[in-house]
């Protein structure tokens, strides 16, 4: 199978089967998005129609309006269309952390050479969802609540195991989130020898919300580690 179909079919299947917190919902789009299937195959198979070995990069976890609507980590309905020329039909999202991700992609040579060499989920690949004092659904982190985190950690390594068979380089992944998330990856690595190296990166959303004057300093920094620079094991 081409690592197109490997996660196509992982992502057909995902399925959180469990009890979670009073308040606290599990966000799956490809089983509650009608288009987030058709469109992330559609991706998939445009820029990984091929058996090549890739590193892995892992963020948190989905947010409503970047992999909530597309399936696709840290790619808006915007990037999508700018840059992919994919699109869900009379859907709009912005997401701040996907403008940041894209920004990195385009500098690194642009969509193909990016896709060629990396892969792209979150430590859990489903996302979370809870609602404010006015009903209103809020994002919500796997490590947010320790009762969730214990609930969701043997499909968080189950999941990681899966998607190492596609064809993960294990070298080096890439931890996006230099605290909770991090810290978490490190631990489960230690446990599970999942990779030699864990290096993080500060996550997209807080560099656009609270350094946004740096960006390119970021940028620059992606660059450089994930070309190999100032690797160190864990």
């Amino acid at each position: 199978m081409t690592f197109a179909q490997q996660v196509n079919q992982f992502n057909s299947s995902l399925d959180l089967n469990a009890n979670l917190p009073a308040g606290i919902d599990v966000m799956n789009p490809f089983a509650e998005n009608p288009h987030a299937l058709a469109v992330s195959s559609a991706f998939y198979q445009k820029y990984y129609n091929d058996t090549k070995p890739r590193k892995l990069i892992l963020g948190i976890n989905p947010g409503r309006h970047g992999a909530g609507v597309t399936g696709i980590p840290f790619t808006d309905t915007k990037r999508l269309a700018e840059f992919c020329k994919l699109s869900i039909p009379e859907v709009s999202t912005h997401e701040i952390s996907s403008v940041f991700v894209y920004e990195v992609i385009q500098q690194y040579g642009g969509v193909s050479k990016f896709y060629k060499d990396y892969y792209i989920n979150s430590t859990s690949p489903l996302g979370f969802v809870i609602k404010d004092n006015n009903g209103r659904e809020k994002n919500y982190n796997y490590y947010d609540s320790k009762t969730l985190l214990k609930i969701v950690k043997p499909f968080i390594i189950k999941t990681l195991q899966q998607q190492i068979a596609f064809g993960i380089d294990t070298g080096t992944c890439y931890c996006l989130g230099t605290g909770k998330n991090y810290a978490f990856l490190s631990e489960l690595n230690k446990e599970m020898s999942f990779f030699q190296h864990i290096i993080p990166l500060e996550h997209p959303r807080y560099i656009m919300q609270y350094k946004s004057k740096q960006k390119q300093y970021y940028i620059d920094k992606y660059l450089d580690l994930l070309k190999g620079g100032n690797l160190r094991p864990i």
